[in-house]
């Protein structure tokens, strides 16, 4: 199995482009350490914290319908249904999946998969 790094998706509305055209498929691909920082320098994000989900997706999502270029004047005219999708989408396929151990009780032999959080677990360590 490859590691996935491109997720396609459907808009619930879609973005209607200046021709009044519909594009409701596109794909996103996952964020890397510098689409996540990089915008933190950008004078829109610091006059305005919320501006930063618009550069994020406009940097992320590689492909939407027949649009040659997704920049943040695109995601700009999404609607508010669909960028809720999209930041629901963002934050589903970058967000670190805890790994899971297969582990047995020692009172009644009973199997099962237990979540290891390592983020929590190194929060009383020191």
């Amino acid at each position: 199995m490859a590691f996935q790094t491109e997720y396609e998706f459907e808009l619930p509305r879609g973005y209607v482009d200046d021709s009044g055209n519909l594009h409701k498929r596109g794909v996103m691909r996952l964020a890397t350490a510098a689409d996540e920082i990089l915008p933190m320098k950008d004078p829109r994000v610091q006059q305005n914290q919320s501006y930063l989900t618009i550069i994020l997706l406009a940097r992320v999502i590689t492909r939407l319908g027949e649009v040659k270029h997704v920049d943040t004047k695109t995601v700009e005219k999404l609607f508010t249904a669909d960028l809720a999708y999209l930041q629901n989408l963002y934050r589903q396929i970058n967000d670190l999946e805890s790994p899971k151990l297969h582990t047995t009780c020692p009172k009644c032999d009973h199997e099962y998969e237990v979540e290891v959080d390592f983020l929590s677990v190194t929060e009383g360590l020191s």
